[in-house]
């Protein structure tokens, strides 16, 4: 039975009993792992003392070996077990392939990164922490996404939410087993990509509405909410007045918090991240800003929590993780993973920015009360994290005597790269040619993708000349056209990306610009809706420093973020 897309909080009159005092949910507690050796046996005297001396020697030389072998056997077995637990899926199932972030001019590589909440009721703790029981083992639906970016220099990140209530053209998504979700005609509600093969088509959606390339995504459930905030003890929110999300026909959460700041974890964290009734003007959107306070509050708890020596409590995170999450397969080791926290780490919460996409509300007929994204706004926002500027208006930092590339890395434009301990998805290409050798097509796409325009004519074949001119001697006008707004680098396969970028770079497009794609058979250029007359593309605007204020920033710093209460769910 297919469930309504628009489920949620208001759909879960019969969650399990409201918490109300921040104690830990019983099935979301991760259980900690006792160690110790049993009791030591003493044995008799006898013999010399020399003889005695000896015997307590070898009894505890063998002792510290087997303790040490012991420990280093259960370290390796643990580690497997660990690297055993990690879920994971496909990273793309979309068409439009981007090939992964590109290092800046100093050989450094920013991060792109899915943040997806399910809302899947598969197994008895979801769904004893979900309610909804007609949506019991149905498909599950992306109620939380948020894409996270680390900047290049690690000085930064900035996290962009996109309300589940958002509609959006679907893409067409290929399952790896080969079941094919087709594009859609029109209209979709965001959270519906999860059903079309799973987080591949969530990330699929989010490259094709923002020209972002994905590098991995992580997608976590209901149970998984409750165990990281079990195991990291609790997590700080506020709100300006007493709370109780619960309407009168029986709809809500069910979080029931007093006036100021609570420290919530188990079933409550959940019931936070779910409440729409109660928070602001009690849509959607209230939900995403407190799922933002939660978020950054949290981040400043897992900072504390990383400096713990207590190896349990530092165990007992490490296992929720593992146990909570789904990741693509470019994170499927611990050390992937470590490695990704570490950098992660770097960023200070201050310098940490969450925002959501800007967006209206639609007009088309049977849309009431969805939302879309705002043109010109949203696009600010994704340009602003294509380019690696940061939301908060203060820069990147700048290398030290200008820095060189990593070992190993280069900067060339459109050639996919990463700096050594940077997990990325990116495949490795082979060098780039002289442009003489380069084959390139040239498709006349002037009209634009609203076909708002005529295509003007002869076009491939004037942008064709003027690619000849820069020394493509092998640029050739087909007859096939297309549609673009903005002209772009299409290519095959991985050992044609670096080719497509010397063409990319000699008419001064920008590495977005350079895409993969199983539309083409080669290098092919679209010469778009920006490129009508001349021998250049029109140049975008100056890209703005700063996120709009209607992305609702919200500083990771500030601890003094507290939740407005809709009228009539205070008590």
């Amino acid at each position: 039975m297919r469930r309504s897309s628009v489920r949620g909080e208001e759909a879960n009159a019969q969650t399990a009993g409201e918490i109300s005092g921040g104690g830990a949910g019983a099935s979301g507690t991760v259980p900690r792992q006792r160690g110790g050796s049993g009791p030591v046996r003493r044995t008799g005297g006898g013999g010399t003392r020399r003889q005695g001396r000896r015997r307590v020697l070898r009894w505890t030389a063998s002792v510290l070996s087997l303790l040490i072998l012991g420990t280093a056997a259960a370290g390796y077995l643990y580690y497997r077990h660990l690297n055993g637990s990690i879920q994971t899926d496909a990273l793309n199932l979309g068409e439009t392939k981007l090939g992964g972030s590109k290092p800046n001019a100093f050989g450094q590589t920013p991060l792109n990164i899915l943040l997806i909440g399910s809302d899947a009721r598969d197994d008895a703790a979801n769904q004893a922490l979900g309610g909804a029981t007609d949506t019991f083992d149905g498909p599950p639906l992306a109620d939380v996404q948020m894409l996270l970016h680390l900047s290049a220099d690690r000085s930064n990140m900035s996290v962009v939410s996109m309300p589940r209530d958002t509609m959006l053209m679907m893409p067409k998504c290929t399952e790896p087993g080969g079941k094919v979700h087709p594009a859609s005609k029109g209209l979709v509600q965001t959270n519906e990509s999860l059903q079309r093969g799973g987080p591949g088509c969530t990330v699929a959606a989010w490259q094709e509405l923002t020209k972002i390339p994905i590098d991995h995504f992580m997608m976590i459930d209901f149970k998984g909410v409750v165990s990281m905030a079990d195991a990291i003890g609790g997590v700080p929110v506020c709100v300006e007045e007493n709370v109780h999300s619960r309407t009168r026909d029986g709809k809500g959460s069910g979080l029931k918090l007093p006036k100021g700041t609570s420290v919530i974890q188990g079933e409550q964290a959940l019931q936070w991240l779910r409440t729409r009734y109660g928070f602001e003007d009690g849509t959607d959107i209230g939900r995403t800003h407190a799922q933002h306070q939660y978020m950054t509050s949290m981040s400043r708890e897992f900072r504390k929590n990383a400096k713990l020596t207590n190896p349990v409590k530092l165990n007992s995170l490490a296992q929720a993780a593992i146990q909570a999450m789904v990741v693509d397969t470019g994170l499927n080791k611990i050390d992937k993973l470590y490695d990704l926290s570490m950098e992660l780490k770097k960023v200070p919460p201050g310098r940490i920015t969450m925002t959501t996409m800007p967006w209206v509300y639609s007009t088309k007929p049977g849309l009431d009360g969805r939302v879309e994204p705002m043109a010109n706004e949203a696009e600010a926002v994704f340009r602003m994290v294509r380019e690696d500027i940061a939301l908060d208006g203060k820069g990147n930092a700048t290398p030290e005597g200008g820095a060189s590339p990593s070992p190993g890395v280069s900067a060339a434009p459109g050639t996919p790269s990463t700096a050594p301990g940077t997990p990325s998805t990116a495949a490795t290409t082979a060098p780039a040619t002289a442009p003489a050798k380069i084959a390139v097509s040239v498709r006349n796409a002037t009209g634009g993708k609203d076909g708002a325009e005529t295509r003007v004519r002869n076009r491939a074949n004037d942008v064709a000349a003027v690619l000849t001119g820069k020394g493509f001697t092998k640029a050739l006008a087909e007859t096939q056209t297309g549609a673009e707004d903005t002209t772009v680098v299409r290519y095959a396969t991985a050992a044609q990306a670096a080719d497509a970028g010397v063409v990319a770079t000699a008419l001064g497009l920008p590495a977005t610009a350079v895409q993969k794609s199983e539309e083409v058979s080669g290098i092919t250029l679209f010469v778009g809706k920006d490129w009508r007359t001349g021998n250049a593309p029109t140049p975008p605007p100056p890209a703005p420093t700063v996120a709009p204020t209607s992305a609702h920033a919200l500083n990771g710093d500030n601890e003094g973020a507290c939740m407005a209460i809709q009228p009539g769910f205070t008590w």
